[in-house]
């Protein structure tokens, strides 16, 4: 196993700049997810760390090792693809033996590396068989024996999972967090799926626009989001933003915003930000889930505010029903149960949980 440290790492097309000076690190045995939309770089990124694609500017080291100018075959890397990178020729066990024939490992020791790892896969039935008569699970499979058998120092994941169906894709999320488990190796996995990021990483990089937004464990991205994109990428449906101000309400302070009625809805903090705010002017960004209905049973509990919103539209999925609330002239998604979500059209009385809420400064656009 090996660490994997990046230092101002940049990357330019001519004129144009896809990396602008990326710092991170992964400790030996840790999974690092890179997110981000498409265009943001992670998938740049990776290729420098892969060696597929130069440094502008910048360093990339593999444990104590500095890997600029190091030969992808010399860097004691795997890389697992999106497009699997079978050959379509060979069977199952002859695509595993490929790298260790080309590294003349003896026949003995390729035949012991391909059962083991095959058992860790479950894949022992599909050594005889070509690429071509395999289910697309099944070549994500072969694809990651492949990495495998290197027993390299870090494992690279370039969006394996993209051509799987939705099913596929959490089954296989499953396996690829109880392989990591098994083996513990350093691993750097490119995703767009947000969701991917949060269930296997132990660390997420949150990139936009060739620059990171955020590095931190997933439940911290999630609850304390660097800024408004990180906030907004990170979780699904998205967390909900509305333009209000700071106010006081009974000597404490509010985030006050109007409503389709002409009242004010004023909602207490739950914690004092002190001078942190600057201006009077946030952004107060609130999860769908920290939205609930205010009913007998609700109990009364410190930082949960109450007002009550019209209905636009309701959306049941099965286990958890989504609700369009509207906010003044502001749209906002509540994540309700199927036991309390309420109907279409109806003024809902509502709780929420200021103790979750996230205030952004309207400028910078950065957490407070």
């Amino acid at each position: 196993m090996a660490s994997l440290t990046i230092r101002n790492a940049r990357k330019n097309y001519g004129a144009v700049e896809v990396l602008k000076g990326v710092n991170l690190e992964a400790e030996s045995g840790e999974f690092i997810a890179l997110v981000g939309p498409s265009g943001c770089g992670k998938s740049t990124l990776l290729a420098m760390i892969a060696g597929l694609e130069s440094v502008t500017a910048g360093e990339i080291w593999i444990g104590d090792r500095m890997v600029n100018s190091v030969a992808p075959k010399d860097r004691d890397i795997a890389m697992v693809f999106q497009s699997y990178a079978l050959y379509p020729t060979m069977t199952v066990r002859e695509n595993m033996a490929f790298g260790m024939e080309s590294r003349n490992v003896p026949k003995d020791q390729q035949k012991e590396t391909i059962a083991r790892v095959a058992a860790l896969l479950q894949i022992e039935p599909l050594l005889n068989r070509k690429p071509g008569q395999l289910s697309g699970g099944q070549r994500q499979r072969v694809a990651m024996g492949r990495a495998l058998v290197r027993d390299p120092a870090l494992f690279l994941f370039d969006e394996p999972l993209s051509n799987l169906d939705a099913k596929l894709r959490v089954d296989m999320r499953t396996e690829i967090k109880k392989l990591h488990q098994r083996v513990g190796k350093t691993t750097v996995y490119v995703t767009h799926d947000q969701i991917e990021a949060m269930t296997l990483a132990s660390r997420i990089a949150v990139m936009h626009q060739g620059e990171l937004q955020q590095f931190d464990e997933p439940e911290v991205i999630y609850n304390r989001p660097a800024n408004v994109f990180v906030a907004g990428f990170m979780g699904s449906p998205s967390m909900n933003f509305i333009d209000a101000e700071l106010s006081s309400a009974n000597g404490q302070t509010a985030v006050s915003f109007p409503l389709s009625d002409g009242n004010v809805a004023s909602l207490p903090l739950a914690n004092d930000i002190g001078d942190r705010a600057g201006e009077r002017r946030i952004i107060l960004g609130i999860r769908p889930e920290h939205l609930a209905r205010n009913d007998a049973d609700t109990p009364s509990r410190p930082g949960f505010a109450t007002m009550d919103v019209p209905v636009e539209v309701v959306e049941p999925t099965g286990a958890e029903t989504m609700a369009v609330l509207k906010f003044g002239d502001r749209e906002v998604v509540g994540r309700f149960s199927p036991d309390t979500a309420p109907r279409t059209g109806e003024t809902m009385p509502l709780v929420v949980d200021m103790t979750r809420a996230c205030l952004f400064d309207p400028s910078t656009r950065r957490l407070i």
